[in-house]
């Protein structure tokens, strides 16, 4: 299994080479190409019946430390949530409260912001419940009245906010896909409110923050009939034909090396009126397209829709100027919610919306009417969701059902349309029933959505990091020379001092590091620069394995056993010592990636793995080849030492245990100076992880001396704390400050980085350019020294 997913890497690595060839024009890659390559191909089979999908599913994925890109954890907002609830109450007590729980919550962060806003406003308001704040028509629903406990409304707030983090994550799952890059990750924390996103090769963080960062935007609008929105595609087709066939002598363009099937008809109007059903329809992506610019892509049986891996294409068809100019300002095309699986073939429906494109043109309704919405079963007992909306929202909801009767009403989140019903009659009163085929999960799903507007969630962005490409593949590089470089060594020194056993250790090391690598591959763990300091040591521990046997099968040997006796004596007695320390290794691993985060897990990740794979090379693998060399065989037939390393330490007699009282007093005496030196300076150095702050790692043209470099910055930075440190070369600094550290806002960060910059003019001469940026807040800062602490007095 271990060759095989490290096998579908490589496959994996020469289609994205294929992709670099076919983006790289005169030395310049074009990332847009590359990407439409890729997308082109995400369903294609690219070894045997795999797709290159599931390669990358399987292949070994590499960290954003090493291929660049942006990682974010945010953070669902509860203060907005229990405000909203309160429905925006005015009480002091009660905005008093939030405050103090906001500010405490920053250094405890164990402790969930609802316990910590009860014990504030115990504080504030003593003697007082908090039912009378939140017996309001938000909460109608939730049956709280005057008369509701405390514990009645903490477990309210509790499980709002646990839905609030659901919706967000579904949210924020939509939108990563929106930033077209290849392997996103999101991921919720376990027991906390926060979400991580990695997003490899991101180029505009700005707007991935202000994406990630916005609320969610619940709409309902009018959907077009097909039969009059089809002349505006039917023109917008011919055209983009015309102006396709007038480039035609031009190099092939990207349009055709990732087109999908083609239809059976070259007309718009015959594809949009025909009605194929799914299970004839034929569709084989080898095939020439045929049909217009636009038609060939519409290719989905029975409906208008496009073969998910064409959707960048249609995309950037649908805003061309083209496009613009054809389409009447009040029709847009959005995409269907849920792709559907036909014919092995993944297609996305289009619908076309009555919604206007420059955005002054508000909806005709929008989520923040939505008072309640639940799965339910209708009288068949289907699945189906019910939805309740306040007074002003029935109003509109009645006049907006009446005029559209026998018409869809599309239900819209963030562009995306998660239902698109037919209105079977006026509907007054504001209460909802929304059928149809639908799975209990898709009515849950559908019910969630609907509550996406009802009250805010905003999300925040606790923690971040921006690795530039350029400084990925130096990470790259600087992580595979350290690994072959210490392997080449160790392996070097085992074989010039144990001879051939020595090779054997060799050999048992090199399979260890492909079962590691493999093992990791199929777990999706993904390998980063922790991972591969990991792994070194994991290189040391297994050959330490191989250095006890060895010397226990030479002790033995000298004793005058026979081969076969020494090499049974050495690994049975070398044993013990061996999974002693491996299980001790292995518990120390298991704490840092239960209590561990980021890094740290990921450096625990490795070296587990690391640990089990480094027993079972050093003790079995390796035994089974000197076992398979000395059989029947003398003991000329394989060596354990060399002329260098045979009389090596063999009248050397080292007293530790007579020593120890000096070893103690030594190492007392240096402990006590080190906290004495620590107490000095004000107590522990912690840095950006443990404090909070932002760091930059700032790159110059020439090289630079550190302290000019932070003499130049301070001053902007008013005081506050700073640490500039070479970062892997003379000309590359890493500059880590805690100026507004507290404040977490995305304006924050920009008054920093301009902060930075205004101090960097003094070395303008040598250009500075910052490749990567990283923040941690005071909330995830605080979160980290506690688990840190805790894994240190554990282990």
């Amino acid at each position: 299994m271990c060759g095989y997913h490290l096998f579908l890497t490589y496959v994996s690595g020469q289609v994205q080479n294929k992709a670099v060839a076919y983006a790289t024009h005169n030395g310049q890659l074009n990332e847009v190409q590359r990407q439409r390559y890729l997308d082109s191909v995400w369903r294609a089979p690219v070894l045997g019946p795999l797709t290159y999908q599931q390669v990358r599913e399987s292949q070994l994925g590499l960290g954003l430390d090493l291929k660049g890109g942006m990682h974010v954890t945010l953070e669902v907002s509860p203060v907005e949530i229990v405000r909203a609830m309160a429905g925006n109450s005015k009480e002091p007590a009660f905005n008093k409260a939030l405050a103090l729980a906001q500010e405490r919550q920053k250094t405890n962060s164990g402790t969930s912001f609802t316990t910590l806003f009860y014990q504030a406003y115990q504080e504030t308001a003593p003697g007082k419940q908090l039912a009378p704040l939140f017996a309001n028509s938000v909460n109608k629903d939730r049956k709280i009245d005057r008369s509701s406990s405390d514990s009645k409304v903490l477990a309210a707030i509790n499980k709002e906010e646990e839905d609030a983090i659901g919706r967000s994550f579904d949210i924020l799952r939509k939108r990563v896909d929106k930033f077209g890059v290849n392997q996103p990750n999101i991921q919720r924390v376990k027991g906390t409110g926060r979400i991580q996103v990695e997003l490899p090769g991101v180029d505009n963080p700005d707007r991935v923050r202000k994406l990630l960062q916005g609320q969610a935007k619940l709409d309902f609008y009018e959907v077009w009939n097909q039969q009059d929105f089809a002349p505006y595609l039917i023109q917008l087709d011919k055209t983009l034909t015309d102006k396709e066939k007038a480039t035609a002598a031009a190099p092939a363009t990207a349009a055709k090396a990732t087109t999908a099937a083609a239809g059976d008809s070259s007309s718009l109007a015959a594809q949009l009126a025909k009605k194929t059903p799914a299970s004839q329809a034929k569709a084989d992506s080898s095939k020439t397209p045929q049909g217009g610019a636009l038609t060939r892509y519409f290719t989905m049986p029975g409906s208008l829709g496009v073969n998910l891996r064409d959707t960048a294409r249609v995309n950037q068809l649908l805003r061309s100027a083209e496009a613009r100019a054809i389409m009447p300002p009040n029709l847009v095309l959005l995409y269907d919610a849920k792709p559907k699986e036909l014919n092995k073939q993944s297609f996305i429906r289009l619908i076309a919306v009555k919604k206007d494109r420059t955005g002054n043109t508000a909806a005709p309704l929008t989520g923040e009417v939505v008072s309640d919405a639940r799965m339910d079963y209708d009288q068949g007992g289907r699945p189906e969701v019910s939805m309740s909306m306040n007074p002003s929202g029935a109003k509109k909801w009645q006049r907006m059902t009446a005029a559209n009767i026998g018409k869809q009403v599309a239900v819209v989140l963030d562009d995306v349309v998660y239902s698109d019903p037919v209105v079977q009659s006026e509907i007054s009163g504001g209460n909802t029933q929304i059928s149809g085929s639908y799975t209990i999960e898709d009515a849950q799903d559908l019910a969630q959505v609907l509550k996406a507007g009802k009250l805010p969630a905003p999300t925040r962005i606790v923690e971040e990091a921006v690795v530039g490409p350029s400084l990925g593949r130096e990470a790259i590089n600087q992580g595979l020379y350290s690994s072959l470089a210490g392997l080449l060594i160790i392996m070097v020194f085992m074989t010039v001092y144990y001879g051939r056993a020595g090779l054997v250790a060799d050999a048992a090391l090199l399979f260890n590091m492909f079962l590691i690598l493999g093992v990791l591959a199929q777990f999706q763990t993904a390998l980063t620069l922790p991972g591969i300091a990991g792994l070194i040591l994991v290189i040391a521990s297994s050959v330490d394995a191989n250095v006890l046997i060895f010397e226990r099968i030479r002790e033995e040997l000298d004793h005058g056993h026979s081969l076969h006796d020494a090499v049974n004596a050495g690994y049975s007695r070398a044993f013990s010592a061996i999974f002693d320390s491996n299980v001790t290794t292995m518990l120390i691993a298991i704490i840092l990636g239960f209590f561990g985060t980021g890094p740290v897990q990921s450096f625990a990740v490795t070296l587990g793995i690391g640990v089990l794979t480094s027993f079972l090379s050093a003790v079995y693998v390796s035994r089974l080849i000197i076992e398979a060399l000395i059989k029947g065989k003398t003991t000329s037939s394989i060596s354990f030492s060399t002329f260098l390393s045979r009389n090596l330490f063999q009248n050397v007699n080292f007293d530790i245990v007579g020593k120890r009282k000096i070893a103690y007093a030594f190492s007392s005496i240096v402990i006590i100076i080190g906290f004495v030196l620590m107490y000095i300076q004000g107590g522990p150095n912690l840095g950006v992880d443990f404090k909070g702050g932002r760091a930059y790692v700032v790159d110059f043209n020439k090289a630079v001396v550190s302290s000019q470099v932070a003499d130049a910055v301070r001053p902007a930075f008013q005081g506050a704390g700073l640490e500039v440190k070479q970062y892997g070369a003379d000309n590359r600094m890493r500059i880590t400050t805690s100026y507004l550290a507290e404040d977490e806002t995305q304006a924050a960060d920009k008054k920093v980085e301009a902060a930075l910059n205004q101090g960097l003019t003094k070395f303008a001469a040598d250009a500075p350019a910052i490749k990567s940026t990283s923040k941690v807040g005071a909330t995830i800062a605080d979160d980290i020294k506690r688990t840190s602490f805790l894994s240190l007095a554990l282990t």
